[in-house]
C-alpha cells in the first residue's frame, strides 16, 4: 500500500530585508491509526504513515500487550465490504493477549509525559513486565559522538520537512540496525520494535536505541520491554526517565551533541 508521507501546503514567508514571499512548503502527514486486536479496538495513534504494520506490533509489544513474536498470527490493514483496504486500521490476529495490560493502553493511550504519570506505580509495572535487562557493555565516546550524525543521514523525510523525529537501532558495537521517522517519537521507536518481532528478533538484548530528540520515561520504558541495554539521546532526559534507567540497569547517555555527552547511568569509556 502506497501512503502519503508529505504534501505541499501555500505559506507566506517572512524574513528581515526581504519581501513578503508566497511559496509552496513541504509538510509532514499526520493521521490516525487505529490498532484493534483482532475486532477490539485498543488505541488510536496519530502517526505519520508508513511502516503501520510493524507500528501496530511494536505497540503491542512495548505495551506489555504481547511479548512474543509467536503470539502474533497475522497483521494487516483492514478491508471494507469491497475489498478495499483501509489504510487508518491494521487489525492483529494474536494468541492470549495480557488482559490487564489491554485495559490499561485502552485507557492511557493519550497520557504522555506532558500530562503527568504516577511515578512509582508505572516504574513498578514496568519492572514487572519488562524481561531482564542485559546490561550494556561499557559504550566508546567516540562510538556514541559518531551517531547522531549517521541518525541524520537517513532522516529523509526531516530533511524535506524539519518535522519529524527519529529513532535508529543499533548493535553494541555500532552496527546500524534500522532507522524510522515519524511525527511522534513514541512511534518512531515502535516502528523499529514491531519490525525486529516480525523478524522473530525477539528480545533485543546487545543493541541500543538512539533518539533525535529527548529521553522521556516512555521511550526508555519502551527499549526495556524489548530488553535494549542502552538508550542515547540528543537532547536531555527526564528525572523519570533517569530514574526508571537505574532501576532496570539500562545505560542512559543524553544531551548527546556538539563533542560532548552526559551519562545519567551506566558506564561510558574515554
Amino acid at each position: 500500500m502506497t501512503m502519503q508521507r508529505q504534501v505541499q501546503r501555500q505559506v507566506t514567508r517572512h524574513a528581515q530585508g526581504e519581501q513578503v514571499q508566497h511559496v509552496h512548503d513541504q509538510l509532514v502527514v499526520e493521521e490516525p491509526l487505529e490498532i484493534r486486536i483482532g475486532d477490539d479496538p485498543i488505541a488510536v495513534l496519530m502517526r505519520t504513515p508508513g511502516d503501520d504494520i510493524p507500528l501496530a506490533v511494536g505497540f503491542l509489544f512495548s505495551e506489555g500487550i504481547l511479548s512474543h513474536p509467536d503470539q502474533v498470527l497475522s497483521a494487516a490493514h483492514c478491508t471494507n465490504s469491497q475489498g478495499d483496504s483501509a489504510g487508518n486500521i491494521v487489525r492483529v490476529i494474536a494468541e492470549s493477549p495480557d488482559p490487564d495490560a489491554t485495559e490499561k493502553a485502552r485507557r492511557e493511550v493519550y497520557a504522555s509525559s506532558s500530562c503527568g504519570m504516577c511515578g512509582k506505580t508505572t516504574l513498578d509495572s514496568v519492572r514487572l513486565l519488562c524481561p531482564p535487562i542485559q546490561a550494556a557493555e561499557a559504550l566508546s565516546t567516540s562510538l556514541l559522538l559518531s551517531l547522531p550524525e549517521r541518525l541524520r543521514a537517513e532522516q529523509q523525510l526531516f530533511h524535506d520537512t524539519g518535522g519529524l523525529h527519529a529513532a535508529g537501532l543499533f548493535s553494541s558495537s555500532g552496527e546500524m540496525i534500522m532507522v524510522r521517522e515519524d511525527i511522534g517519537r513514541h512511534n518512531a521507536c515502535d516502528k523499529i520494535l514491531g519490525a525486529m518481532v516480525l523478524r522473530e528478533q525477539w528480545p533485543l538484548h546487545q543493541h541500543m536505541m538512539v533518539l533525535s530528540g529527548r529521553a522521556s520515561f516512555e521511550m526508555v520504558q519502551k527499549a526495556a520491554m524489548a530488553g535494549i541495554g542502552a538508550v542515547v539521546a540528543v537532547s536531555a532526559p527526564s528525572s523519570l526517565a533517569v530514574d526508571l534507567a537505574k532501576e532496570l540497569g539500562i545505560t542512559l547517555v543524553g544531551f548527546l551533541r556538539s563533542g560532548s555527552l552526559n551519562v545519567y547511568n551506566g558506564e561510558v569509556s574515554a
